[in-house]
């Protein structure tokens, strides 16, 4: 007997069902299903994906939704009542239904969300045509009423669904869960109901995982989903059976149901949706009257071309007719015109921007002022963005200030229409050590446990997740543990049952979508998890070109950007100077001196031990090689680079195989960098068509030994037949490249990253104290990168001083020096935003008064003032302790003894109106409360810098370590020299303590990693049981210590096993 599953949960709902997709798929096929029904909890997320493999598979899918039901109007939410919901199953029997699904999980979000998102039966009457509806599982509306034998009830249920959905496309839902409490009433009761309404029934399965032995795992899942340990929650459902059984097993489960099992191929055969994939959807651009997207772009395009003074360069002016010529052919002229208005508003309104990836190999956008790089200059090819032969849509990546993102997406909504766009949702998947962790404390065992096994499993890369498996078999540790630790067996196994699942749904960082019709033409939508931004429910893969086909625009956020904006006007304010990026010179002295000094803290792309110590030996004189270091930094090309500097010191080791390779690697000095090259290459020397290049660029990019040996035969024929080489000489060339190939980075992008580069690297060098201001300010939530740039500022010779209330403003502030003015000093003022336990609002209300007012002269002054209701004890004492009142007059240690009475003070002079008598408004001033401060001992050092560490995170004023620099003032016992000794080097390092994290072993006893930081760097350490137990009196936050023991490296992380410790006193 044949069978189709009509209710099935896939891991997209969420932490609930454990099945992906492609097991779904694979496990129909294997029973020889027909067809599929999905149907997530009140979403769609994986409906593209679902609609996708199963076509692949030969297998119908049936495209649904378990609805949650309110039970009053989806807009009540009133607690106690409404919080409960019923469920509703749903299918799209035709086009007409999957939009309706689209709108009602769209509504059930963005109107009905009252812990679950809910529909309501008005929605459903208005969105029931072309749906299917299923009466539910035990937890629907009518299996409550007949579970409580309530027919009456029954009949009504029944009699508002038949209106709604009319006969032909209602049906009684049959599960047969033997575990699920009055199960017999709710058949006998739909039974009896069947007959009196003559309706048909159909046999579902709530399945939740695809084979019994995964039951554990969902337990666990659902435990980690609810906060409990498992088999506490009361949505387990560990007591029964809900895998994705096999037509035999439901034939034998339903045999009294054999009608039931029927309906399920004839609803699945009813259901004919068809969705129209991998078409490519552009936003509409209005277009003025007389022109078309075509002529508009070329118009603007020449424009932008003169504007460049390129009128007359007859390689540009061919350049961009060729370009303008595939776009029209490719009917794109709407996106560019997209794009260029995007790019137009962020330049008008100053807001900081710039372009990633191959766009800036086209000189249609240079011509638009999009990319500001001319691809003939840096030897960039075209059609490594645009190929004429490829049918993929175009990409240009948008980097905005990081600050005044949200604005471009406020523009587009404006423009476009807000129905028309929204943000892109993206998925949180249980990665391997977070899935350790999660079963751990699920299973009920002490944090310790789930947290040593999880540190055995190393960190993954871009791209390359790591893996359970992967690390069982590359970590000896990890797999000793495995077969060695019931315990750990038991977290491992269950962990790589959940590992991959989908955890939940955020905002892309970077992906928008611009529709021409409302988005719920083409996906559903719903708030991001903070309900501030609409966000699509399909991922960017589903939303774009290979699925639904919407043009998907990437609009990055990008501290970098913001930091130049800031650091710009800071320029301005202070020097009364414009700096305009686009015309700094390219070849400024001080620029390249300092990065061959190696002082890249704080620049884009040119910062880290490793990138610093290469640009040191390079001695970088041109952007070209700012271009090449972002391109060959990363691990595989990196191998590359000493060969790149040699070459630029010494030219006479500049060589080429073959003359026609020169012009291609010129600016390279011979060496093999960008991926661009060998795609020149490859259709300049071999002959390749540009759509064959791309095709050799996915052999060579991939390395697929099969794929390698076909483009190596065809590469080498290329360059005899189209070159004129001897086979020896191809393939002389092609032995040379091949290692390279894998490698090769995008020339585009490394360009329009090297440009932003220069440009923090210009301002640091030229304007050191406003861009490291300017670093601070875009740091300032950041306090460790803070702590970084304060370091960086004080090596600068730049001062960094604590919040003062009278020169602070929210965040951190370049001010004058005694007897200096602001453009002659080198200070910076912390900001008042930077004091913990202070909010925004006091803050702002004291930087308001001191514009208003003038500086605040003494602290009875101040409390005078500053009559805001957030001025409490609390926020006081921040105040204190920051050091942010010291220009007050008084000391910090007798203004917080003095708390209470200045507080009454504050209280006394608001109700007698001394806010009106420090404007002289009231002449007489008699009404004032007096104010006398007790006498109470001063701060000394330590305590002081205590309370700047509590407050602002670091020590500003000093550093205790201070008193003992004279004994680590060699190098060689820095945090910084030692964490890169190599393993098993017996060292001594000076530290604070910041942090102790204890653990409990395998045996039950106490170990410690403790956290030390010296004046510049910090350090885990770790210390054994045994040494724990002896030295565990000294771990303490604040104190100083000198620590013996050995390098340890795991993971890539230093840390110092200690044997011996020292008290610095």
């Amino acid at each position: 007997m044949s069978f189709v599953h009509l209710h099935t949960h896939s891991h997209y709902s969420l932490l609930d069902g454990l099945s992906k997709i492609d097991g779904l798929v694979k496990k129909a096929k294997e029973y020889g299903m027909p067809a599929i029904g999905l149907t997530d909890h009140g979403t769609m997320y994986g409906v593209v994906e679902f609609y996708e493999k199963c076509t692949k598979e030969g297998i119908k899918p049936v495209i649904g939704v378990e609805a949650y039901v309110a039970v009053r109007s989806r807009h009540d939410k009133e607690a106690g009542i409404d919080s409960k919901r019923y469920h509703l199953t749903l299918l799209a029997k035709n086009f007409t239904g999957y939009q309706n699904l689209i709108k009602l999980t769209t509504l059930a979000h963005t109107e009905g969300y009252y812990y679950k998102p809910r529909v309501d039966k008005d929605l459903l009457k208005e969105c029931a045509e072309g749906l299917i509806c299923l009466s539910g599982c035990p937890g629907s509306e009518l299996a409550e009423a007949l579970a409580a034998n309530n027919l009456d009830r029954g009949r009504q249920i029944i009699n508002q669904y038949l209106d709604i959905f009319g006969r032909d496309n209602y049906y009684l839902e049959v599960m047969n869960h033997a575990e699920v409490e009055n199960l017999a009433n709710i058949h006998r009761g739909l039974k009896t109901l069947a007959t009196e309404f003559n309706l048909p029934f159909v046999a579902t399965w709530d399945s939740h995982y695809l084979n019994p032995d995964d039951a554990e795992a969902h337990d666990t899942l659902v435990a980690i989903n609810t906060g409990s340990e498992v088999g506490q929650s009361s949505m387990s459902m560990k007591a029964g059976n809900y895998s994705f059984i096999s037509p035999a097993e439901a034939a034998k489960l339903y045999e009294d149901w054999p009608e039931a099992v029927a309906n399920t191929v004839k609803i699945a055969e009813r259901c004919q949706v068809e969705l129209v994939l991998g078409k490519f959807i552009f936003p509409e651009f209005a277009i003025p009257a007389g022109e078309t997207a075509d002529s508009l772009l070329r118009k603007i395009a020449l424009e932008g071309l003169a504007a460049r003074d390129l009128t007359g360069d007859e390689e540009a002016l061919k350049r961009l007719d060729y370009e303008l010529d595939i776009i029209k052919f490719k009917d794109y002229s709407s996106y560019f015109l997209v794009v260029e208005d995007l790019i137009r508003y962020a330049r008008d309104h100053g807001i900081f921007y710039n372009i990633r990836g191959s766009v800036a190999g086209s000189m249609t956008t240079y011509c638009l002022d999009i990319t500001k790089l001319n691809p003939l200059e840096y030897k960039i090819p075209f059609e490594r963005f645009l190929n004429p032969e490829r049918p993929s849509a175009p990409d240009i990546d948008m980097d905005f200030a990081d600050n005044r993102r949200d604005e471009i997406i406020e523009y587009a909504k404006s423009k476009y229409g807000a129905d028309k766009v929204a943000q892109i949702g993206t998925f949180g998947t249980m990665m391997a050590r977070g899935a350790v962790r999660d079963v751990a404390r699920a299973l009920g065992y002490p944090y310790s446990i789930g947290d040593r096994i999880s540190k055995l499993i190393p960190m993954g890369s871009q791209g390359f997740p790591m893996t359970i498996d992967r690390a069982l078999d590359t970590v000896p540790e990890l797999k000793e543990a495995y077969e060695a630790e019931n315990d750990t067996r038991q977290i491992i196994d269950l962990a790589k049952k959940i590992e991959g699942s989908a955890r939940h749904i955020s905002v892309h960082a970077a992906g928008v979508v611009i529709a021409p019709k409302p988005l719920l033409d083409y996906v559903p939508i719903q708030y991001d998890p903070k309900g501030q931004s609409l966000i699509t429910q399909y991922d960017m893969y589903s939303v774009g070109e290979d699925g639904v086909g919407l043009t998907k625009f990437d609009f990055l956020g990008l501290r970098n950007l913001s930091i130049l904006s800031d650091a710009v006007k800071l320029v301005e304010k202070i020097y009364d100077t414009q700096v305009d990026l686009e015309t700094i010179p390219m070849d400024d002295k001080k620029t390249f001196e300092m990065l061959a000094r190696g002082e890249t803290e704080g620049l884009f792309q040119l910062n880290g031990a490793g990138m610093t110590r290469w640009l040191k030996e390079l001695k970088p004189s041109s952007i070209h090689d700012i271009n090449a270091m972002v391109a060959l930094y990363r691990p595989g090309p990196m191998q590359f680079i000493p060969d790149y500097i040699k070459r630029k010191h010494n030219p006479k080791l500049v060589s080429y195989l073959d003359p026609a390779l020169e012009h291609i690697l010129v600016q390279t000095y011979g060496v093999l960098v960008y991926q661009d090259d060998l795609l020149i290459m490859a259709h300049d020397l071999a002959g390749y068509s540009w759509g064959e290049v791309d095709k050799f660029r996915k052999a060579v990019g991939k390395k697929i030994p099969e794929l390698m040996a076909e483009q190596r035969e065809k590469f080498i024929k290329g360059c005899i037949e189209h070159s004129g080489w001897t086979k020896n000489k191809a393939t002389e060339i092609w032995l040379w490249l091949e290692p390279f190939a894998a490698y090769g980075f995008n020339k585009a992008h490394s360009a329009s990253y090297g440009r932003v580069a220069y440009q923090t690297s210009y301002l640091k060098a030229n304007f050191p104290v406003a861009y490291m201001c300017a670093c601070l300010t875009a740091e300032s939530g950041d306090i460790e990168q803070v702590a970084i740039y304060v370091d960086e500022a004080k090596r600068m010779d730049i001062k960094i001083l604590p919040p003062d209330v009278n020169e602070s403003f929210g965040y951190f502030t370049v001010v004058a020096e005694a007897g200096k003015t602001v453009a002659d000093s080198r200070a910076i003022r912390f900001g008042l935003y930077t004091i913990k336990n202070f909010g925004k609002d006091i803050a702002d209300a004291i930087v308001a008064e001191r514009k208003r007012g003038g500086p605040f002269t003494t602290f009875a002054q101040f409390l005078d003032r500053i009559n805001h209701k957030n001025l409490n004890r609390k926020s006081l004492e921040a105040l204190i302790k920051a050091g942010a009142l010291d220009s007050l007059g008084e000391e910090r240690g007798v203004m917080l003894g003095n708390i209470e009475v200045a507080l009454e003070y504050a209280r006394e002079t608001l109700h007698s109106g001394g806010q009106d008598s420090l404007f002289g408004i009231m002449a007489d001033q008699s009404s004032l409360p007096v104010f006398r401060l007790k006498d109470f001992p001063t701060v000394d050092t330590k305590e002081r810098l205590a309370w700047e560490k509590e407050l602002l995170g670091l020590y500003i004023s000093g550093h205790p370590l201070e008193a003992f620099k004279d004994k680590f003032a060699r190098a060689e016992n820095t945090i910084n020299h030692n964490k890169h000794l190599p393993d098993g080097t017996t060292t001594t390092v000076g530290g604070i303590v910041e942090e102790v994290k204890l653990i409990m072993t395998k045996k039950g006893d106490q170990m410690a990693f403790v956290r030390i930081a010296d004046m510049n760097d910090k350090l885990e350490t770790v210390f054994f049981a045994d040494r724990f137990l002896k030295f565990r009196e000294f771990l303490q936050p604040d104190q100083c210590l000198a620590l013996r023991g050995k390098i340890n490296h795991r993971n890539g992380e230093p840390s110092l096993i200690v044997d011996a410790v020292k008290v610095l006193e």
